[in-house]
């Protein structure tokens, strides 16, 4: 089968201020660009000069008399940073991340665990809804026919000593709330920030307790589910909405038919619908690629980003134009904000699909399960 390959283009009015000679240069490009919205051609090959040097981002302080100081242009992502700035929020500002980092020492103390709980969730007026929130550890959620909710957590702890051992058994706890059709798993512990700005550093404990989760829902289900380290994050035969965050791991959701956000840092995200996604969705990870499969009848308006990488198509894409400046007034100051988004639209287009990382190929693939 045919595909259809972008490589990663920092395409905006913005580049055109800043960059007149680089914009001169992109005009056959953008020509290019133009004749596949025309031929709808599923083999297409567009090479635009990038400058990976511009930031898109530009204050401007506008004074009463109208003279305005324009900063210089940063670097859009800085590669020396522990969490690249992405549009996108982490959700866990209330991990302490000087203690996640912290290297491993000699914890030569182990001990294991197995928790085994079984939650009756019936379908009912509302929505069901699963969260879990950890720090250390996989997740795996499984939907199934059933509508109970069944729990496996394999717990470990590695301490520098017995009396680590038993100082982890206290101050970490799986925290177990449900009302109504809500239930909420938490691992809790000092590592959770219970300051006001999260900025304040932890010695290290001496101990990590590490809980694997095992899940079988009911598959009409409204899933949000986080890790941080140690884990990967894996859902399957979902049909509801979901939240999928990771931070030192993958994403893999298999077989699901719902819409959402899936995103890490380091590591592949790994999608495959059996239904089409009927509202927007967002996908991104930093360092690894991402990969989403469709059912066949897609019809979907894209946006990609990448910096080290190619984004390729299973189906015909038609071009979209780029989307022009946004001006933002927060009192004196006015924020010129510029897309940095390659624009493509399958069939007719529907729901936004944001796709963006930083190292890695994208791919929109068509579904043969």
């Amino acid at each position: 089968m045919n595909k259809a390959y972008f490589p990663s283009v920092l395409a905006s009015g913005m580049a055109l201020l800043l960059f007149p000679a680089q914009a001169a240069r992109n005009v056959p490009e953008k020509q290019a660009v133009r004749s596949v919205q025309q031929e709808k051609s599923p083999a297409v090959h567009v090479d635009m000069d990038r400058e990976p040097d511009a930031d898109m981002d530009i204050d401007m302080d506008v004074e009463s008399d109208m003279n305005m100081d324009i900063e210089e242009p940063q670097a859009d992502m800085d590669a020396d940073r522990d969490e690249p700035d992405m549009d996108a929020d982490s959700d866990q500002e209330d991990v302490d991340r000087e203690e996640i980092d912290h290297d491993e020492p000699s914890l030569t103390e182990r001990e294991q665990e197995k928790i085994e709980k079984t939650f009756a969730m019936p379908a009912g007026t509302g929505r069901r809804t699963l969260e879990i929130d950890n720090v250390w550890g996989s997740i795996e959620v499984v939907g199934t026919a059933s509508d109970k909710v069944q729990l496996t957590v394999n717990k470990s702890i590695r301490a520098e000593s017995k009396g680590k051992i038993e100082q982890a058994r206290k101050e970490v706890t799986l925290d177990i709330t449900q009302q109504a059709d809500a239930l909420k798993l938490y691992v809790n512990g000092p590592f959770r920030c219970d300051c006001h700005d999260c900025s304040r550093s932890r010695e290290f404990e001496g101990y990590i307790v590490k809980m694997d989760f095992q899940v079988q829902v009911p598959r009409d289900i409204d899933i949000k589910i986080k890790t941080v380290n140690e884990g990967r994050v894996s859902v399957r035969d979902i049909n509801g909405g979901f939240l999928v965050r990771n931070v030192n791991g993958d994403i893999q959701i298999r077989n699901i038919a719902g819409s959402g956000t899936a995103r890490t840092v380091n590591g592949p995200v790994k999608v495959s619908f059996r239904q089409n996604p009927h509202e927007a969705s967002d996908f991104q990870t930093v360092n690894g690629s991402i990969e989403l499969a469709f059912v066949r009848d897609l019809s979907a308006d894209f946006r990609f980003k990448t910096f080290n990488g190619g984004i390729y198509s299973d189906f015909p894409v038609t071009a979209m134009p780029v989307q022009g400046m946004q001006e933002e007034h927060h009192g004196s100051k006015v924020i010129f904000r510029a897309d940095r988004y390659t624009g493509a639209r399958i069939n007719a287009g529907g729901p936004q699909i944001k796709v963006e990382n930083l190292n890695g190929d994208i791919r929109i693939l068509e579904n043969h399960e």
